[in-house]
């Protein structure tokens, strides 16, 4: 069993800050000290003076391989956990998708095929329920039992999607009775429909106009309606990708009448705005996701949603595609452009800069995006902390180090950044994943098939 000391680093978790020597006895930490008070001998000595030891990141939102409009997310499970490595992530929970007319079982199993030997990093999978029916909703229970504990629910993609409010209702029924925990994508898309036909009729057919027709009060009202909706069936629900302060608002107000109502965002909606998909020369097409990017006034009511714990979790939504030959499907049709951003690699670096510019604490960092997602997604104890019995998922990050993000040299497969020229204070210099080196001297030290499926407790969290 190979020893790994990590000596004089200062380890943060959610909990506390602390100076400390970590040892690591195979693939999960054995003790933390005072640094230099133990004669801990190791196999491996990592110096990890004047930085950061923290948690590896829990990304609980990725698309790798998601089929959408007629062509596939670019990152597949090997090159976008990779990536994710390459950014201090460790732990994904990817959507598997049941098909309309198919059980959630055969969704599942593709899912499965997908990832199976192909993961740098360990990773787990919600499941996206398509077809709503008394088959689907009894295979909710064998699921949760073997640790697919949390289903995801449109009221967007009339005709791909959506369900309607029956059949929400339906499935937050039946996992309040199973524990599962259902996570809603909240936008009106009956209404966005109507809007989008009138807009591309009017010859408005530029990316920005995509922002334009899923309003911010649309995502609003479908986040009113759900929250209700779970009140009927006594169940907590997970709004994901919250963007527009109207949405938060809903999402406040219930958490203030004690409902368990939880917030997820994403960095492109505390980084980005309407400017970007703005962008003249179809450059634009490259920030369309949804929900969409909203105006930047936006982006302060979630900054303050993050402080007051009415949102919990960042997640990137990581769903890339190739402004070439993919977004590109969208010139002259708004509406034909996949939706979707990458950013797994990111996320951990872009919140880092939150703490430096004054919008989070170091502590507040580690929690949102390691400690909270673990807990909700029932994780956490293997994954999202340093603690004694815990998986040996460790970053040692430099945060005096500075970098400009770049689609030269992101580990991602797509073909340009969201975040393309921003400098930031900030990196990942050594990651490991469960004891093993996979982030190292500037070089990739992992291997496809070492990350491990995880099956999940329920929500040590929304309960």
């Amino acid at each position: 069993m190979t020893r790994t000391l990590i000596a004089g680093g200062l380890v943060i978790t959610a909990a506390e800050e602390v100076h400390a020597d970590v040892l690591i006895e195979g693939s999960r930490i054995a003790a933390l000290a005072t640094p230099g008070t133990q004669n801990w001998t190791a196999d491996r000595v990592v110096d990890a003076t004047g930085k950061y030891v923290i948690p590896g990141g829990v990304d609980a939102h990725t698309h790798m391989e998601m089929p959408f409009g007629g062509t596939f997310a670019a990152d597949t499970f090997e090159s976008g956990t990779r990536a994710a490595a390459w950014g201090g992530t460790t732990t994904i929970i990817d959507f598997a998708i049941q098909s309309p007319g198919q059980s959630l079982r055969a969704g599942l199993d593709a899912w499965h095929a997908k990832a199976d030997g192909k993961c740098a990093i360990d990773y787990g999978f919600h499941m996206i329920l398509s077809d709503v029916n008394e088959s689907s909703l009894k295979e909710m229970d064998g699921l949760v039992a073997e640790g697919i504990s949390s289903f995801k629910l449109f009221t967007a993609y009339p005709g791909v999607f959506y369900s309607d409010d029956g059949k929400i209702l339906r499935a937050m029924q039946r996992a309040a009775g199973n524990g599962g925990l259902i996570m809603m994508h909240a936008e009106n898309g009956l209404a966005i429909d109507v809007l989008v036909e009138q807009a591309l009729a009017r010859g408005e057919t530029d990316p920005r106009y995509h922002g334009e027709v899923r309003k911010a009060l649309l995502e609003a009202e479908a986040t009113h309606r759900v929250i209700k909706l779970a009140q009927v069936a006594g169940a907590p629900v997970y709004v994901v990708h919250v963007s527009a302060r109207e949405a938060l608002a809903e999402i406040s107000r219930a958490r203030t009448e004690g409902l368990p109502v939880f917030g997820e965002t994403c960095p492109q909606y505390l980084f980005l705005s309407t400017d970007n998909l703005a962008e003249p020369d179809f450059e634009g097409a490259k920030y369309v996701c949804s929900t969409p990017l909203r105006p930047k006034e936006h982006q302060a009511a979630l900054w303050r949603g993050l402080r007051t714990d009415d949102l919990q979790v960042v997640s990137t939504d990581h769903c890339p595609f190739c402004f070439t030959g993919q977004k590109e499907r969208g010139r002259g049709d708004f509406s034909k452009i996949p939706n979707g951003l990458p950013g797994v690699e990111n996320r951990m670096d872009l919140l880092h800069q939150a703490v430096v510019d004054g919008h989070l604490t170091r502590r507040r960092w580690i929690e949102i995006a390691c400690a909270t997602p673990a807990r909700m997604f029932g994780l956490y104890g293997r994954k999202g902390t340093i603690a004694p019995g815990a998986d040996a998922d460790v970053v040692i990050y430099d945060p005096a180090a500075e970098q400009t993000i770049s689609a030269a040299t992101h580990h991602m497969a797509v073909d340009y950044s969201a975040y393309e020229g921003r400098r930031i204070t900030g990196r990942v210099e050594t990651v490991l994943s469960r004891g093993e080196v996979v982030i190292g001297q500037g070089e990739f030290k992992g291997r496809p098939g070492h990350g491990g499926y995880l099956a999940r407790s329920t929500s040590q969290y929304a309960r």
